[in-house]
């Protein structure tokens, strides 16, 4: 129970009226709470929108619009609303409360429901929602969380927070705030609902029940998107043997990829359900429903209740000579009369073989042969363990050995129906025991496209990582560079099913800069995902001052958002020639001066014979600028 220590909304007196009393349940919308109508003395529950949504206009319409789409529809099997208003900064709306619990529970706790159950409950949820159809109101988020189950028995739909009218087709951004196990096709790739894309939530929903799962499963939400765009539901008798044929054909029809091929509103699936429902709890086929017969009475025959038109029809009266019934309708009740005390000696006999066959049968199954019991858990365990744990609950066991890529080799995986299932006693449990798991060949990935490596890769039962992305001059871009494992290295030639894989994608080549403008170069950079940190300057014979001479990269593959740094050209490294031929110089002098500025020389004459000779000419002149480096011609 919630204090109000830990929530402050509990003790609150909301509008003067409603005193909150504990808390129920908090979606992604808004808080809902158990409170006390003070005015009318009778328990309601509050919903309350969370605080930062109150200032978001485009919430705070739908949260009205809920209010005010529930409160049109006045019906048994839809939540009543009672009132919605603002109190200071919140938004909160009134309705019915009903103690119990949702589908949703219902599920968790029993795994999957019976083909009767299923009915039962569709029965009334179809009979809501038909309302709502008929009233003009799309409901856009059918799940099993929106069905509530009272204690008392009423089960009622709730949770009209997306509801919109019919002619409003088109869902805008709001579409996927439904929950995307239960949208339709054309929600998920148009954005478009009408009372059709509640038909299809409610196919899914029937298959959920009857099966214990979801017909489409993905780790990621798209992948479940793409799955009910492109994908056709199965049968739930394909996962449920025991499904009838009747409700296959219903969650066929409901969840038709097309909506045209679906109900165009709940009432018309509603009455397919109806008659669904006479075939499984009689036992009889659509033609036989439909070529029944009603028998006229004959004129004077005055019978006094509805088991003497039964006997008429298929008991007492059936062999009665019709024409003598007409004209002595005394002698038609004596014989009945008759009759019915015949037949009631053989009903008291019959009677008790029934009481001693239903003793019979209740033996046999709470404590006899057919009783159901508890698979006990053995994962993990040693197989012999497990044998004994199983067979001591009166099971017989058969070991068979499986793949399995998380429980070590020679140890149990889990028993075949699962540990903690129910199973006939003297059932057969398989105890599947694991030979670790089992190992393929890794394809070569390096070079194939993206979406073919993940296939690939998925095909194998490999678990993919979220993919790397280097640039690569060599792997054009979108193709795999390479493929690792889950430690980073670079998968062998074996790899176990199961394990983690993940795929390096190239981006391509990094934009060339040579040549560019500083600003142009970090243009490109930038729009391919590299930040410039830095830059350094170099001198350069061939590339004019300020444009970039190369890129200097850290080390390592290169991905986006690497720092990387720009060399600019600070053009030729162009030094004053030295004047080393006016001056009087001699040659050793002269030559000391020109390798101090960075110059080499040459002369004509052998320097060890005029090293004490004074330098008369050189080339270049003094004062002109030369390149570091340089030659200079000297003669004497």
């Amino acid at each position: 129970m919630t204090t109000a220590a830990e929530d402050p909304m509990i003790g609150r007196l909301i509008d003067g009226r409603y005193q909150v009393k504990s808390r129920i349940a908090r979606g992604g919308m808004a808080t809902v709470y158990l409170a006390t109508d003070l005015r009318l003395e009778r328990r309601v529950a509050v919903k309350i929108m969370h605080g930062h949504l109150a200032d978001d206009s485009a919430f705070k319409a739908r949260f009205v619009q809920e209010a005010r789409s529930a409160a049109r529809l006045a019906h048994p099997n839809v939540v009543n609303v009672f009132d919605q208003g603002q109190d200071s900064d919140m938004a909160y709306l009134v309705m019915e409360y009903l103690p119990g619990i949702t589908l949703r529970d219902l599920l968790k706790d029993y795994g999957k429901l019976t083909p009767e159950q299923t009915v039962d409950i569709m029965d009334a949820v179809l009979q809501g929602l038909a309302a709502a159809h008929e009233s003009g109101i799309v409901h856009r988020d059918l799940k099993p969380e929106n069905v509530l189950l009272a204690d008392d028995g009423r089960i009622k739909l709730g949770d009209f927070g997306l509801a919109r009218a019919t002619t409003a087709n088109t869902a805008s951004g709001q579409a996927l705030l439904g929950t995307i196990a239960y949208l339709s096709p054309e929600l998920l790739t148009r954005g478009v609902a009408d009372a059709r894309s509640d038909i299809y939530a409610i196919g899914i929903m029937m298959y959920e029940m009857l099966t214990g799962e979801q017909p489409f499963k993905g780790e990621q939400p798209m992948a479940v998107a793409y799955q009910h765009a492109n994908d056709k539901v199965p049968a739930p008798s394909a996962s449920n043997p025991a499904i009838p044929v009747e409700l296959d054909e219903i969650v066929e029809w409901a969840t038709t990829r097309s909506p045209e091929g679906r109900p165009e509103n709940a009432g018309i699936l509603l009455d397919k359900l109806l008659q669904a429902e006479k075939v499984i709890r009689t036992g009889s086929s659509y033609q036989d429903l439909s070529t029944q017969q009603t028998m006229v009475m004959p004129a004077g025959m005055l019978l006094g209740s509805d088991d003497e038109t039964k006997a008429y029809n298929t008991g007492a009266l059936g062999g009665l000579n019709r024409k003598s019934a007409i004209e002595n309708p005394v002698a038609a009740l004596k014989e009945i009369s008759s009759t019915r005390r015949s037949r009631g000696f053989w009903i008291f006999g019959i009677t008790i073989v029934l009481a001693v066959l239903g003793a019979t049968a209740g033996w046999f199954f709470s404590s006899g042969p057919g009783s159901l019991v508890t698979i006990p858990a053995t994962a993990g365990m040693a197989p012999a363990d497990a044998q004994k744990i199983v067979e001591k609950e009166g099971f017989a066991t058969k070991l068979v050995e499986t793949n399995d890529a998380t429980v070590a080799v020679g140890k149990v995986i889990d028993t075949d129906p699962k540990g903690g299932s129910s199973a006939t006693r003297g059932a057969t449990i398989k105890i599947l025991v694991s030979l670790g798991p089992k190992i393929v060949d890794t394809p070569a990935f390096a070079g194939m496209d993206e979406a073919a490596a993940k296939k690939k890769a998925q095909e194998l039962g490999f678990k993919l990582k979220d993919p790397a992305q280097q640039f690569s001059a060599d792997v054009a871009k979108g193709k795999i560079i390479s493929a690792l494992d889950g430690a980073g290295a670079p998968l062998p030639a074996k790899y176990p099913v199961g394990g983690e894989v993940q795929l390096v994608v190239s981006l391509g080549a990094i934009p060339p800069v040579e040549g560019l403008t500083v600003a142009d170069a970090t243009k490109a950079l930038t729009d391919a995902g590299l930040v410039v940190g830095s830059t350094s300057e170099e001198f350069n014979d061939t590339v004019a001052k300020g444009s970039v001479i190369s890129l200097s990269l850290p080390e390592g593959p290169a991905t986006k958002g690497t720092n990387v740094t720009l060399v600019v050209s600070k053009g030729p490294d162009l030094v004053e020639v030295p004047n080393v031929s006016t001056t009087g110089m001699d040659f050793n002098e002269a030559i000391a001066k020109l390798q101090a500025a960075g110059f080499t020389y040459s002369t004509d004459v052998d320097s060890a014979l005029f090293s004490k000779r004074t330098v008369k000419t050189q080339n270049p002149a003094p004062g002109t600028l030369a390149k570091r480096g340089s030659n200079v011609f000297i003669s004497f």
